[in-house]
């Protein structure tokens, strides 16, 4: 007897699973479990993804719906993860919630770097695993060194289509090959969903801008999130659009629309804001945008690729300097939005919905910065990133880099040689330390 498991957090996760098998990615088993996952800060008080409109609609590709929650009550998923010497005592102890008996398990998890993902591929030791990727971080850097245990047994890693001819760098310093998901399959799965958007407004092609809580991240302070949204508002209205929908992060508090709402009185913008958790590719379906405005969003790209939706984005250059640290793993989907996309205030740019860059240029984009991120686990991409570095980097495309990261790589752009022991010395450290009070002393 053979039983999957699809581990899984997220409404989209879900579909794109449910995408996957409708198109024969996943070999025939004698039975079938999703394993829900609720990483909210507190899952008390969030839905998870089996209580969202639409996922009953989802739910026939499953033989059973568990909660990974309960099985390991009070933990959280998201920071818990099993004592080694435990591992054969857990295994015995899901084996025994789940009724998996002795059956042969094969694992499809999310993040396989962090739990819960991880802790699920070293309890079921030995089980094959794959990897589905819903965003755009499966383009990236794997986060963190993996145990060769884990990342030596996972097969492939499946991902959609969004960025075309774009392959993913995840997992492949142990040689794992991407494998696409039928983007037909995706969008049929998306139009199942599109009919069960219950409380979403009948509003015809307005713009719609995309929330992502980015100050949870502690990447934005909240004041600047709002301050992002109401960017995302003037711009979409000095583009003429009159008609705009806000659709707020689950987890965002409703505050964050005040500021938003102040602005739209102010322009003379009719402002819808969505209070229904619902997927954003359910209301490309259902409203047909006129343009999707966001920051760094998975959506941006499932708009303009899946969809042919005009998009555009804004923020991207403070994200890109404010994302600490480095190998933040966060960085690569910025980094393929801003170099990508249109930028708001660009309106020739936003009309003709010119790529700033093709596939191939983005590619080495991608694996320069790659490398950067993550040096010690793709060491043979250093004479690329060398190659990209002496040709492309200049003021623009320096957003993509910090100049401290390339001078402790010895790439090129980073400071010169003769200077590198400056960051290094205490003493140069305190005199400027001494010289930024007195200049702010004296601006005072």
């Amino acid at each position: 007897m053979t039983t999957q498991i699809f581990q899984a957090s997220t409404l989209y996760g879900t579909a794109t699973l449910a995408a996957a098998l409708d198109s024969g990615c996943f070999r025939p088993a004698d039975r079938r479990i999703l394993l829900v996952c609720n990483n909210a800060a507190t899952p008390e008080t969030s839905p998870a993804l089996d209580a969202m409109p639409g996922f009953e609609r989802l739910r026939d590709r499953f033989d059973d719906v568990l909660s990974y929650n309960e099985a390991i009550f009070p933990f959280h998923p998201g920071g818990w993860s099993p004592r080694g010497d435990d591992l054969p005592l857990w295994e015995r102890y899901l084996r025994h919630e789940w009724r998996l008996g002795a059956d042969d398990v094969e694992l499809a998890v999310e993040s396989i770097q962090v739990n819960p993902s991880l802790a699920l591929a070293q309890i079921f030791t030995g089980a094959p695993v794959t990897v589905y990727a819903d965003g755009l971080m499966s383009y990236g850097p794997t986060r963190s060194k993996l145990d060769p245990l884990v990342g030596t047994r996972v097969d492939r890693v499946l991902h959609l289509d969004l960025v075309p001819g774009l392959r993913p760098l995840l997992l492949t310093e142990f040689g794992v090959p991407g494998e696409l998901v039928p983007t037909p399959a995706f969008t049929k799965v998306l139009a199942e969903l599109a009919p069960a958007g219950d409380g979403v407004p009948e509003l015809q092609e307005p713009a719609l801008l995309l929330g992502q809580y980015l100050s949870a991240l502690d990447i934005l302070t909240p004041e600047q999130e709002e301050q992002l949204h109401v960017r995302m508002l003037e711009g979409a209205a000095a583009l003429g659009h009159t008609t705009v929908v806000f659709k707020p992060h689950p987890s965002a508090p409703a505050r964050f629309t005040r500021s938003l709402e102040q602005a739209a009185d102010r322009l003379g913008v009719g402002l819808t804001v969505l209070d229904t958790p619902v997927l954003a590719e359910v209301l490309y379906q259902r409203m047909r945008p006129a343009l999707v405005v966001g920051c760094f969003s998975t959506a941006l790209l499932t708009a303009s690729a899946l969809y042919g939706l005009p998009v555009a984005r804004v923020g991207t250059e403070l994200l890109l300097e404010r994302l600490a640290p480095y190998e933040n793993s966060n960085r690569i989907p910025v980094t393929i939005v801003d170099a990508l996309l249109p930028d708001l205030t660009d309106r020739r740019a936003v009309a003709e919905q010119r790529p700033g860059m093709d596939t191939e240029a983005l590619g080495a984009l991608v694996r320069a910065v790659g490398f950067a991120m993550q040096p010690r686990i793709y060491p043979g991409l250093r004479p690329q990133a060398e190659t990209w570095l002496a040709r492309h980097l200049d003021q623009r495309t320096l957003r993509y880099f910090k100049r401290r990261r390339l001078s402790a790589l010895a790439l090129p752009g980073g400071v010169p040689a003769q200077l590198a022991f400056i960051p290094r010395n205490a003493t140069v450290r305190r005199v400027a330390r001494k010289a930024r009070s007195l200049r702010n002393a004296v601006r005072r």
